[in-house]
């Protein structure tokens, strides 16, 4: 007898404030789906935004392959999707 496996995925936003060439990296949670990061990488060719990611999916104890970007890519203000 086979069971049917049935597997559900969650997706979750979250705002993100970003704050590039930061002194010390951190994440600030403001409420459940607001954050401010503080990322020391520039705010050129990606390399912020590629951090963040890194830093957010370190807070959040997920891999960095579960965190994507889907608005803000030249902005301060971005969100993101949680898988």
């Amino acid at each position: 007898m086979i069971k049917s496996l049935k597997l559900e995925v969650y997706k979750v936003k979250i705002f993100v404030t970003v704050k590039p060439n930061s002194k010390r990296e951190s994440v600030e949670k403001i409420d459940e789906t607001h954050f401010v990061v503080r990322a020391n990488a520039p705010a050129k060719e990606g390399k912020a935004n590629k951090r963040v990611e890194e830093l957010i999916a370190e807070y959040l104890d997920v891999s960095k392959s579960s965190v994507f970007l889907i608005q803000g890519h030249t902005s301060k203000e971005k969100i993101f999707e949680i898988f």
